[in-house]
């Protein structure tokens, strides 16, 4: 039987993969040769310290990448992420040299950065810094995708959408969940109208981040990518090994997201539909998500329409409420509101 990998484990069978060793091919076999990029589809890199830049740069740089990737290439990359998460600092000399090998100029800022590319990922994976980092790319009028989470609070994500519509530059926000194969089929109609969801992902913390925005965004995102937006409010229940978040959407309709801190890591779910039910999974990997920015640097349309990342990213917060108030109800409505009052 085939084995279903869960993400961790893709990650390290990808990386290992990447690189030839385990077919037993010398490393460099792996590296791309430098290639004349087309003006318009050079990308550049904010944040070396989240495997998600290395998997993007061997995905687009790589000899035989698809066509699905239309020519686009990593270019160049500013290292520079968080400032103090340990677990994101550490990484920065090794995907630094990860991504030279694949022909990716380091810069030493972002005013560098912007002046050789075309497209942005803001890839830094602490949320706080993304509306410092992305105000300049938006400036420039360069079109950028911001990896989860889209920032460190609610009021910085309500920031960084305001300034996107000021400067009429388009802002992309996923996580890699939504393009789940199995996902994507539940949006595409194959149960009809869907009834409810449960969905599951690893919910680690970082004292730095609202409880749900570091890890619970995976299996949050997913949720919505089945349920839509239309959330009202949720209902949390917390222990110190797990998460449960009830949502009641304005049609009634029920959705939970479970995130875990014990046991074994994985991603799914069950989507309940009038036609019959499907189960989420497994994870495959990056290249579904990849393909969306591609499209969206392409065509300048966000494939998730900013008012329902805002509302995912509500749901989140809410559900900080509700563990703070002893698992009452908070509406999104009164979060989102909130947020705007505190951004000014």
């Amino acid at each position: 039987m085939k084995k279903n990998y869960n993400r961790r484990e893709f990650l390290k069978t990808a990386t290992v993969a990447g690189m030839g060793l385990g077919l037993g091919l010398p490393a460099t076999a792996a590296v791309s040769k430098e290639v004349a990029v087309q003006k318009g589809k050079r990308v550049g890199i904010i944040g070396l310290d989240t495997s998600h830049s290395t998997a993007f740069t061997k995905s687009l740089n790589k000899p035989d990448a698809g066509p699905e990737f239309n020519g686009y290439r990593v270019v160049a990359a500013y290292p520079k992420g968080s400032n103090d998460i340990e677990s994101s600092t550490k990484r920065v000399p090794e995907y630094t040299e990860e991504v030279k090998k694949y022909n990716v100029k380091i810069v030493d800022s972002i005013k560098k950065l912007l002046s050789e590319v075309d497209v942005v990922l803001l890839e830094t994976n602490d949320g706080r810094p993304h509306l410092e980092q992305v105000l300049p790319v938006l400036k420039a009028g360069k079109r950028v995708f911001i990896d989860k989470p889209i920032a460190g609070s609610l009021k910085d994500a309500v920031a960084i959408f305001e300034a996107s519509k000021q400067y009429k530059v388009p802002v992309f926000s996923s996580s890699s969940l939504r393009y789940l194969a199995s996902a994507q089929e539940v949006v595409q109609g194959k149960i009809g109208k869907v009834l409810g969801a449960d969905t599951y992902s690893p919910a680690t913390l970082e004292k730095t981040h609202p409880d749900l925005f570091w890890y619970g965004i995976h299996g949050v995102e997913t949720l919505f990518t089945v349920m839509g937006a239309g959330c009202k409010s949720v209902v949390r229940h917390s222990t110190d090994s797990t998460d449960l978040v009830v949502g009641t959407w304005q049609d009634n309709r029920i959705g939970t997201f479970r995130g875990t801190r014990t046991g074994t890591h994985d991603y799914g779910g069950t989507v309940f539909g009038e036609k019959g039910n499907v189960t989420l999974g497994p994870y495959a990997g990056y290249d579904s998500l990849l393909v969306q920015i591609i499209k969206f640097f392409e065509t300048g349309q966000p494939p998730v329409a900013p008012e329902e990342t805002m509302e995912v990213y509500a749901f989140m917060e809410a559900a900080d409420e509700s563990k703070g108030q002893g698992g009452k109800p908070v509406t999104l409505e009164s979060v989102l509101q909130t947020a705007r009052a505190a951004k000014g």
